[in-house]
């Protein structure tokens, strides 16, 4: 499968959708640090800047859309103004999406969401035609030594709900219900340290640290997003069965 990342940051999610067994064909991100990151992890992959500028006719189609679009309308840590803050970029993931009708979407963002626009988020999908599932899972179900709770969207083509509901089975057997934590520790998750490498958190003395710092706290944990690209990859084979 391949895949396109939105809002890229520093690649987490491009990297655990990677180890899943993805293809990454493309990333937008406008941040400079993140792009040095990103050339640097990602030399052939191509990048696009501000996502307000991306003609995404033109750009390579993908299996999934991934990304996880700017928190700060939606975090409890701000006002949560969402949709009326004007760094609330969701329209420009669902301009993206409807461009590209992808057979796959992943969003990522806080649990504040909730109370902006994660019912928005799920009408839109819908109205393109998407089933959609909404799991909660946060990092410390894959053994993170924080909680870092996030709220993902996944979004499968409504031409065939099978996949999506196999996924949903799979990982919880409680239909749409948000998962617990619990409910992602399946038999082989989560990998012990020496599968995964993590992501430092340590960056005294390092040049460049206010931006390691907002990258890394920006980032989507990898080991989370490897997780559901596995899912996500099961339950498509399962469905061209």
């Amino acid at each position: 499968m391949t895949f396109g990342d939105l809002f890229a940051g520093i690649g987490g999610i491009s990297l655990g959708l990677e180890r899943a067994g993805m293809v990454c064909k493309w990333q937008v991100e406008i941040d400079d640090f993140c792009q040095k990151v990103l050339v640097k992890h990602w030399p052939s992959v191509p990048r696009y800047g501000d996502i307000r500028e991306v003609d995404f006719e033109r750009v390579e189609p993908v299996d999934l859309v991934a990304g996880g679009f700017p928190c700060q309308p939606h975090s409890i840590a701000g006002k949560q103004r969402g949709a009326e803050d004007d760094r609330d970029l969701w329209p420009e993931f669902r301009r993206a999406v409807a461009s590209l009708r992808p057979t796959w979407v992943l969003c990522e963002n806080v649990p504040g969401i909730r109370g902006t626009i994660l019912d928005q988020v799920l009408a839109d999908l819908e109205h393109l035609g998407y089933a959609t599932w909404v799991p909660d899972i946060p990092a410390a179900a894959f053994d993170a030594p924080h909680r870092r709770e996030r709220i993902f969207v996944v979004a499968y083509s409504e031409r065939n709900r099978l996949a999506l509901s196999k996924l949903r089975t799979a990982s919880c057997g409680k239909g749409n219900e948000a998962a617990t934590p619990e409910s992602f520790l399946l038999p082989a998750w989560p990998p012990g340290p020496s599968e995964i490498a993590r992501i430092p958190r340590t960056t005294d003395g390092l040049p460049n640290r206010i931006h390691r710092l907002r990258a890394l706290g920006n980032a989507v944990v990898p080991q989370v997003a490897e997780w559901l690209g596995r899912q996500i990859i099961k339950a498509n084979e399962a469905d061209c069965d």
